[in-house]
């Protein structure tokens, strides 16, 4: 099978996930975004350009499904290209060990949930403890927990 058809049902599969399954198991309001972890996976493969045209796709997809339009394709396009700037050359050259992969989440969700919530709370005038502690650091935390489950399962 072809790498690009490869990573395209790799992407697929993430946002169904995403939208099926992950969306729906929310604690105390947070819920991980494995989204994220993707454009982010895809995003050190790859490179910039590619990081931002999954980071946009998916974020579409998002934004449809969520109603926050625009948010998270250009949250997650801009976060794809930042993170294209570390891509590694060479498949091998890099391992990733399952506390990395928590903190790389983290730091990764922090800085996401950051500028989303900030951009939502734009769009709606919201202003409340919730978006603060409940998306952006409870979210957070949630997804560099499944980070390092899926880097220490995989």
């Amino acid at each position: 099978m072809p790498t690009r058809v490869r990573h395209l049902l790799i992407g697929a599969a993430t946002f169904l996930t995403q939208w099926l399954v992950l969306g729906r198991l929310t604690l105390w309001g947070a819920y991980p975004d494995v989204v994220l972890l993707f454009v982010a996976w895809f995003a050190l493969r790859t490179g910039r350009r590619q990081g931002a045209i999954a980071g946009f796709g998916l974020g579409l997809l998002l934004d449809a499904i969520y109603g926050t339009w625009g948010v998270h394709a250009f949250v997650k396009t801009l976060l794809g290209f930042l993170l294209g700037f570390f891509a590694v050359d060479e498949r091998d050259s890099i391992t990733i060990q399952p506390t990395q992969a928590f903190l790389g989440g983290l730091v990764i969700a922090l800085v996401h949930n950051g500028l989303l919530i900030a951009f939502l709370s734009l769009q709606t005038d919201a202003t409340n403890d919730f978006l603060v502690f409940g998306l952006w650091f409870g979210s957070a935390v949630y997804t560099a927990c499944v980070a390092g489950m899926l880097r220490l399962f995989a």
